[in-house]
């Protein structure tokens, strides 16, 4: 019997929550959205996805793009409200957010329950504290294995995304990232390998000469062995590398990027 599909329906609040800006982050880059979303707007992008959707699979509404856990409790729960409602008459499954590993603490876990959130995607890019700090990340690895641990005893499945190549990264540093990964036994992973994007602090620093993107080669090569790293614990990558946009077009200015970079790393074996 073939797999039922799901329905992913994503709302962006770019940089929503945020304390400050990663070296790495452009979300209207990547996006092409710059604000954030009304619940009006909210609303009407749910309805619009469940018209035009034929499936029969699992249907879920996504707030992605930022912070979800930092924007003020007010607002997080008007968005999860909007969404919640679309679950409350039986047209929407569940919820999930992202967020970042330090933004979770006993309040949200005790908030997000109650709005059918059931998925919580956590940026953690690296495991490794100085590929953290050189990053601006102003987290340390242990937020990380807090928050899982948090999220697991609330019953919420978690996933990692996961973003190798930034400042002070290596081949073993990416290899140790992907073993601590594994260990924390996440339902998912998602793979972003690291671009320099216009308008953002590592552009600034691949301007100076301070960070040298990766290449696609070197990328791929680091990524097989990721690849095995993950497979071998059992765990879905489900998404490696991100998805071809106009807007990603004319942000990138360097780094390993391909539209189909999962083809790349398969074929590497």
């Amino acid at each position: 019997m073939a797999k039922k599909k799901r329905l992913i329906i994503p709302v962006f609040t770019p940089f929503g929550g945020c304390p400050h800006k990663c070296v790495f982050c452009d979300q209207r880059g990547i996006t092409g959205q710059s604000g954030m979303p009304t619940i009006e707007e909210v609303s009407a992008k749910i309805t619009e996805y469940l018209v035009t959707w034929k499936g029969s699979g699992r249907r879920e509404v996504a707030f992605y793009g930022g912070s979800f856990t930092g924007l003020p409790a007010g607002v997080q729960q008007e968005y999860l409200g909007a969404a919640k409602a679309f679950v409350d008459a039986g047209k929407i499954d569940g919820l999930r957010i992202s967020t970042r590993p330090d933004y979770i603490d006993a309040d949200v876990i005790e908030r997000l329950p109650g709005f059918k959130v059931e998925v919580v995607e956590l940026g953690v890019q690296s495991l490794d504290n100085e590929v953290l700090a050189l990053s601006g990340r102003g987290h340390g690895v242990k937020s990380v294995e807090a928050a899982v641990g948090l999220l697991k005893e609330a019953g919420i499945e978690v996933g990692l995304q996961l973003m190798p190549g930034l400042p002070g990264d290596s081949e073993e540093r990416i290899l140790e990232t992907a073993r601590a990964a594994a260990a924390l036994a996440p339902a998912f992973v998602r793979i972003y390998p690291t671009l320099v994007l216009r308008d953002t602090a590592l552009a600034e620093l691949y301007d100076a000469g301070r960070y040298a993107a990766w290449s696609l080669t070197d990328m791929v090569e680091v990524l097989r062995k990721v690849n095995r790293v993950f497979e071998k614990a059992g765990i879905k990558i489900i998404r490696m590398g991100l998805h071809s946009s106009k807007e990603l077009e004319h942000s990138l200015i360097d780094g390993p990027y391909h539209p189909d970079l999962r083809g790349l790393v398969a074929k590497a074996g």
